[in-house]
């Protein structure tokens, strides 16, 4: 004789529950004299749906099959399977091995009725139950997450549970979280971040100092480090397989912004989603390119930013020996690859004169600093716009200062004019006038570029080091390359043209 229990949840009440059926059908088997207890098998925090899943059924089920038992008792054909399949499966297969199973509130042994539709009538009735309760849950899942009341989840580095039972961060760990997102953004691959964490032996969630690259890309892409949580990223399919699928649509997001403290802000969260997007997107320059760029590369900021004007792939950094002294080159890929088939006119650049070059057409582009930011700001108006019609924002500005020159010579001309004023006070009216629509206009163009959280993070990041940082551009600096340049085009008269960060582009002779 053996019996089976069985409760679904983990919680307190449920496994006292559990508690009270072992006792139960300890008591019951022990009193009757006809019966021989072999073992009482109690799933604890087990759904019932999946017998897989149940661990002691299943060497119940293994017990059985070794002639270890003869009849099982159990409560219900709910705590015995809510899966019509395997609930009829179990006992036609017990059956067969002459193992009876007795359930208590429905009064049947399957030794004793021949016909299964009975017990299949009170499984459906179980499964039915089983996916309603499980449709119920879901539903006030929902509903918490729709409010922004679900529980936070602590399974990621950075927070705790705090006194108040509200999430807070933890400043040893929260510090890693900035180090990955910082080092990501200023050039870092996820290999490197890899190798940099386990070299500093920053420890991981589970206490491990051992990374794995999904670890990092898992930290890259979590809104919750930036405050914010999207619920329902995951759903369970249905509450007989249980399988858990990535929510692709089929279900409603819920996105709750500020949600718990951050540790970094919403601006660097983008800028790292930005990043990893256009890393990915990484494909040919042009129609003509026989080798594509491939993967980002983090080592060498001109292995993303080279490329051939002739056929547009790729320049990739080779060492050339001669004489017994190494030399850093860049070439083409199509070149190496395929030879002059597909390329002819390509040139191969020393390193050292190519770097000298940059550093030439950066510090030209930067002399006015001021000019350099409108031009940003005016390219990037167009992009935000996508109007025809819109005025770049440095053309407008040109055209403020003439007429502010034009509105002084108009003022000058009035102080000495003796005779009749009114015609040049008429014209300062009109010159003023038109500066207030201009300066409305950029206003406007302005405002939208505000409004466009990726581009106006991308311009402050690129003014910070404008204004910030000491640029001399007298030695090549990959970081500082990295953030000014969108691309360099190699030129086959032996001349780059290097187009940085909205748009501006400079041309250098390589020499």
């Amino acid at each position: 004789m053996a019996a089976y229990c069985r409760v679904s949840t983990d919680s307190e009440d449920q496994l006292e529950s559990y508690a009270a059926q072992v006792a139960y059908y300890t008591d019951i088997i022990v009193k009757n004299p006809r019966w021989r207890m072999v073992k009482i098998y109690a799933d604890e925090g087990i759904t019932g749906t999946l017998a897989k899943k149940r661990k002691h059924f299943l060497e119940m089920i293994r017990d059985c099959e070794k002639g270890k038992i003869d009849l099982i008792l159990t409560k219900s054909v709910a705590r015995f399977a809510r899966n019509t399949v395997d609930s009829l499966n179990y006992v036609r297969k017990l059956k067969a091995m002459g193992v009876g199973v007795y359930f208590q509130e429905q009064n049947l042994d399957t030794l004793k009725i021949d016909n299964e539709m009975v017990i299949g009538f009170h499984s459906v009735m179980a499964q039915a139950e089983s996916e309603n309760i499980s449709a119920n849950v879901r539903w006030g899942i929902q509903q918490r997450m729709r409010t922004g009341t679900y529980a936070f989840r602590y399974n990621i580095l950075g927070y705790r549970k705090g006194e108040d039972g509200e999430p807070t961060i933890v400043p040893e760990e929260a510090e890693i979280i900035r180090d990955i997102f910082q080092r990501y953004i200023m050039g870092d691959t996820i290999d490197q971040l890899k190798e940099y964490l386990q070299t500093k032996s920053y420890q991981t969630k589970k206490g491990g100092s051992i990374w794995s690259k999904g670890n990092i890309y898992s930290i890259l892409t979590n809104e919750r480090y930036c405050g914010d949580v999207i619920y329902q990223k995951t759903y369970v399919e249905n509450c007989l397989t249980k399988k858990v699928k990535r929510n692709r649509g089929e279900m409603t997001k819920y996105l709750v912004t500020n949600n718990h403290p951050a540790i970094i802000e919403r601006e660097v969260f983008k800028m790292a989603q930005a990043e990893m997007a256009r890393r990915g997107g990484m494909r040919k320059i042009s129609d003509k390119t026989i080798t594509e760029q491939g993967k980002y590369s983090g080592k060498f900021a001109l292995t993303n930013l080279l490329v051939c004007g002739e056929c547009g792939s790729p320049y990739r950094r080779r060492t050339w020996v001669r004489n017994g002294v190494n030399r850093k080159i860049w070439r083409c890929m199509s070149r190496v690859e395929h030879g002059t088939e597909y390329c002819k006119k390509s040139i191969t650049l020393d390193e050292e004169k190519l770097q000298k070059a940059i550093c030439r057409a950066l510090k030209t582009a930067v002399q006015d600093r001021k000019e350099v930011m409108d031009l940003i700001m005016s390219n990037l108006s167009y992009a935000v716009t996508g109007e025809n019609d819109v005025l770049d924002t440095y053309a407008i500005e040109r055209q403020m200062e003439t007429i502010k020159g034009e509105i002084d010579d108009s003022i000058e001309l009035l102080e000495k004019t003796e005779g009749d004023k009114g015609r040049i006070e008429q014209m300062i009216e009109q010159q003023t006038n038109a500066l207030a629509a201009l300066r409305e206009q950029v206003k406007l163009v302005r405002a939208k570029i505000e409004s466009n959280e990726t581009v106006h993070t991308e311009i402050e990041r690129i003014k910070k080091l404008l204004t910030d940082e000491p640029l001399c551009f007298d030695i090549y600096d990959d970081k500082t390359v990295r953030m000014l340049v969108e691309y360099i085009r190699v030129q086959e008269d032996e001349s780059i043209v290097i187009m940085l960060k909205g748009g501006i582009t400079i041309e250098e002779k390589v020499l």
